[in-house]
């Protein structure tokens, strides 16, 4: 059974859980829980690094506590705070124990658990504020980092017909799997995969991650797109944009426009 572990870093202030968690995202954490002068972060037993960690939070002269936590369904926990997120009238995510959102174009059932990508943090947001200026109808899709699905499921509603979901991480696939068939969605393949390897060629292509796993698929999500088919980007900071441009432009993306929300960014690109 998968196992993650927790880390509670204490006596935080607000400045620094947002500094921690970009750095934590780029090193394989992928859940995050506020707390008052505190942050608790969660990552694969796997993919954790303990000396890594003591180096991070070196410079902000602050300490840890972890533990292992057995897999389990967070439904329990996510009632307890777990607001509806709406995407103005275009898009609302919601649990089953919401009451249905009737008056937005798009809703979309997600059932809590340790996977990212629900709607509240500023970068899904923001993926799915974009995906409404894009024509999905009759094209081919790639949701490379799909955590929950959202992405992968949002497209399919704006009428998507072939979508290939794609994630590292085992309870990201089973949750995914779970959001997939709450939603009805039959046009989506979703697998557990690190890379984009053999993966076709897609209309569209979106890339919820962190900077440091886009660049180093930079070239493999260039190859991965039509020409003229767009690419959207997220999962950094608006100080990384730059690098993250230079990246692209070298392997044929075009910027075409961006968009941020509390410091973080998604970015538009095209294939010339």
């Amino acid at each position: 059974m998968a196992k993650y572990i927790q880390v509670k870093i204490d006596n935080t202030t607000a400045e620094q859980n947002e500094i921690l968690i970009a750095l934590l995202s780029e090193n394989s954490y992928d859940g995050f829980e506020e707390g008052d002068n505190s942050l608790t972060a969660f990552i694969s037993e796997t993919d954790f690094n303990e000396e890594s960690l003591k180096e991070t939070l070196q410079s902000f002269q602050l300490i840890f506590t972890k533990e292992i936590i057995a897999e389990k369904n967070w439904n329990e926990e996510w009632e307890k705070n777990f607001e509806p997120v709406l995407v103005d009238d275009f898009c609302a995510v919601r649990a089953s124990f919401h009451q249905p959102i009737t008056h937005v174009q798009n809703e979309i059932l997600i059932t809590p658990k340790m996977s990212f990508g629900t709607g509240h943090h500023a970068t899904t947001y923001m993926m799915m504020k974009s995906m409404e200026a894009i024509v999905f109808n009759g094209k081919s899709v790639l949701d490379f980092g799909t955590g929950t699905g959202v992405l992968a499921i949002l497209a399919e509603k704006l009428g998507a017909t072939a979508i290939y979901a794609i994630d590292n991480d085992e309870w990201s696939i089973n949750n995914g799997k779970e959001n997939i068939d709450n939603n009805h969605c039959t046009n989506i393949r979703i697998e557990q995969k690190d890379n984009l390897n053999e993966t076709g060629k897609y209309d569209i292509i979106l890339a919820n991650i962190n900077r440091n796993v886009l660049l180093d698929n930079m070239q493999s999500i260039a190859s991965s797109v039509k020409t003229n088919g767009i690419v959207l980007m997220s999962g950094f900071y608006d100080e990384d944009l730059t690098t993250l441009l230079e990246s692209a432009n070298k392997f044929g993306l075009r910027f075409v426009s961006k968009m941020e929300k509390n410091k973080w960014d998604c970015a538009k690109f095209t294939r010339s």
